[in-house]
């Protein structure tokens, strides 16, 4: 599946219009390696995306065409997730 796809679909991202702008921006890592839009994905990859400030990364468990939004969650695992600290605390 393709990237924007799929982080629509588990709703990671809610618009593939906006998944698709933020990995041709370089900020979505697949295993490590920078990710395009069309970036393929599969079970068992690692997604690094940057959110502003904050860095979530997830394992994707599960691919599926179309998901409820109970089950969406269940398409991947969150491993980690950071924030940058802002000029403004310091």
């Amino acid at each position: 599946m393709r990237l924007d796809k799929f982080l629509k679909v588990s709703r990671i991202i809610k618009r593939r219009s906006i998944a698709k702008e933020i990995a041709d921006q370089g900020r979505i890592l697949i295993n490590g390696q920078p990710a395009k839009s069309s970036s393929r994905v599969a079970v068992g990859d690692t997604l690094t995306i940057k959110f502003g400030n904050k860095t979530e990364t997830v394992k994707i468990n599960r691919i599926v065409e179309t998901t409820k939004k109970s089950e969406a969650e269940d398409m991947y695992e969150i491993i980690d997730e950071t924030y940058a600290e802002s000029f403004d605390q310091l």
